[in-house]
Formats: C-alpha cells, sequence, structure tokens
C-alpha cells in the first residue's frame, strides 16, 4: 500500500462527501431568483426575503451558503454579487443566464442520480421517462449548457484564418454561430441529424447568418459531407456513439477536409494525466447514468483520429466545459 507523507485529514472527503447540498442551495438560490434580486440592488437578508417571498431564515441560509462558495461576497450583513455570479446567474442581464442547465440539473439530473448505485452495481445504462414538458426542460438546460461550451470555445479557439467550415453532427448551432459572428468571411455548413435541421434553420436565421450558412439534414452515423473545408468541427459527437460508429464518422469527416485542415473534437474525455480533470470524470458518470452515453478516453480518441487520416495537435481546456482536441489532416 503506497500512501503519501502528508498529514491525513478528512476534509477533501467530507467536502466531497457533502458536495451534493452546496449544489442544492445553487439550485434553489437561482430558482427563488436569489441573484437577480441583488442585481436588481437588494443586499440584506430582509430585503432578499421581501423580493423574492422566501422566509427570511431559508434566504439567509442560501445567501451565507453562496458567499461560503465564492458566488458572493458578504461584509456587515450586507451581501454582493462576485464576478462569475454577476455573468452567469443574473437573468437577463448575464452575459449567459445559465438559470435553465441549473434547473435541468435539480430536477432531472439530480432524481437519475438516485439511481446511481444500480448503475454501478449492475453496469446498466440508465434510461429517461420524461413528460413532454419534462424533455422540454431537459432540452432547455442541456441547450443551455453547449451554449456556454460554444461561449468558451470562441475564446479561447482563433477562428480568425478559416472560411469555409462543416459542423458536422454537432446538435447544437451555437458554436458555428459565436464563429461567424467573430469572423465575418466565414461561412458554415451545418450537416445535422434531421430532427434538428428546423432548429438549426431557425437559429442561424435569427442570427442574420441566414446568407452564410447552409443547412443539410443526414444521420451523422452515416452522413458522408465530402467537400473541401478547411475547419471541421466535431462537438459533442463522440460521447453520443460507439466505437466503430465513431471511427466511421471521423473517417467521413476526413473526406470533407482540404488538405492540411483542422479538426476541432469538443467533448469530455477521459485523460491520463497524474490528475484526472474532474469535470470529465463526474461526466463520465452522468452520462452513462443519464442514457447510457460514454466519456471515452483520450488516447481512444487518438487512435480513432490517426486511424481517420488526423494527427492531433493540441488539446485545449475550457473553463467550466469540455475540451477540444485539435487535431490536422493529414
Amino acid at each position: 500500500m503506497t500512501t503519501s507523507t502528508k498529514t491525513a485529514t478528512p476534509e477533501a472527503i467530507v467536502d466531497i462527501a457533502i458536495g451534493f447540498m452546496g449544489a442544492k442551495q445553487l439550485f434553489a438560490a437561482s430558482r427563488i431568483g436569489l441573484f437577480n434580486a441583488i442585481d436588481q440592488g437588494a443586499s440584506t437578508v430582509e430585503e432578499f426575503a421581501a423580493a423574492t417571498g422566501v422566509a427570511a431564515q431559508q434566504v439567509g441560509i442560501l445567501a451565507d451558503s453562496m458567499a461560503a462558495q465564492g458566488l458572493l461576497t458578504r461584509q456587515a450583513g450586507r451581501y454582493a454579487l462576485t464576478a462569475d455570479s454577476a455573468a452567469y446567474l443574473t437573468g437577463e442581464n448575464a452575459e449567459l443566464d445559465l438559470a435553465p442547465f441549473l434547473a435541468f440539473l435539480g430536477t432531472i439530473s439530480y432524481d437519475q442520480w438516485r439511481g446511481y448505485d444500480k448503475t454501478v452495481d449492475t453496469n446498466e445504462a440508465g434510461t429517461l421517462a420524461l413528460d413532454e414538458a419534462g424533455w422540454g426542460e431537459f432540452m432547455n438546460g442541456v441547450m443551455t449548457y453547449n451554449e456556454l461550451h460554444a461561449e468558451m470555445f470562441a475564446r479561447h479557439f482563433d477562428f480568425s484564418p478559416f472560411r469555409n467550415v462543416l459542423d458536422l453532427g454537432g446538435l447544437s448551432p451555437a458554436f458555428a454561430i459565436k464563429a461567424m459572428l467573430g469572423n465575418p468571411e466565414l461561412t458554415t455548413r451545418f450537416v445535422v441529424a434531421p430532427d434538428f435541421a428546423a432548429s438549426v434553420q431557425a437559429a442561424v436565421d435569427a442570427a442574420g447568418l441566414a446568407g452564410r450558412a447552409q443547412v443539410e439534414g443526414a444521420d451523422t452515423e452515416t452522413a458522408t459531407p465530402a467537400g473541401d473545408h478547411d475547419l471541421v468541427m466535431v462537438n459533442h459527437v463522440a460521447h453520443r456513439f460507439d466505437d466503430a460508429t465513431n471511427r466511421r464518422i471521423l473517417a467521413n469527416a476526413r473526406a470533407a477536409a482540404a488538405p492540411g485542415a483542422t479538426l476541432a473534437m469538443l467533448d469530455f474525455f477521459l485523460d491520463d494525466d497524474a490528475v484526472q480533470r474532474k469535470i470529465d470524470a463526474l461526466h463520465a458518470g452522468e452520462y452513462y447514468n443519464i442514457d447510457g452515453t460514454v466519456v471515452y478516453p483520450e488516447s481512444v480518441v487518438r487512435d480513432w483520429l490517426a486511424a481517420a487520416g488526423w494527427s492531433p495537435v493540441e488539446v485545449i481546456t475550457l473553463p467550466g466545459s469540455p475540451r477540444i482536441l485539435v487535431a490536422k489532416a493529414v
């Protein structure tokens, strides 16, 4: 048995074990509008209670928890937003309002995790049983999370050298839309699952980019778009398919790439670093427990890329989001 020479403490274990409490308090604080109230000028527990209609005792507990977790500051009984909460938790005034994503986590995802012991003990994939309203909440939450990923993608990946992007199999148009908004010379060809073609077209039209985008419906597993694209994006695709299908998708992506083209493949991946990145490992549990989809080891994905004619170049880690595997056509 190998142990560290560092003096043992229970702190990390306890922090992990009670982590769900902080998450539930965040979900509640978002749901009742605590951050919105502060954004509108409230700063004391009494003012929070008046603004939200929640008992002062409960809203005070939530405010203290959010301060303890770094989402509020507290001084002399007055609370204020941090930069993070102001940017992502203040509703229509936020840079990107994550409330729909938190609502999804607080209801659908949290309830699904109650069955995680069965998933672990049996290795049976989870399944979702939702009514129409539930599926609407699910999609709203997931697409909001994709908006965050797209925002981080645009901040950390340079789209300026590219002119002709293929967005293959992605369910959210936000990645290419943000790319086109940042690069006025970029055009996008979306090849998406037929059920998503209409919503992708609507998003492109709403962004005023219809003249620079083409939307085609085709099953991701078998789509052979061909072409001569200088950038191919395969975002949030890998975890949805098995090994053989991913190999085929990446080969078809390579066949649609110009010589020397770039591939940007965003997803969660299990790494081989000394310390596994936490968000990826957590999503490995989330995805399989939700619907049986898989977070693959990065080493496996690199094998797929090599077999399909892509040479890995770098990995870009996005804050609060997946990573991007960047490769070149060879």
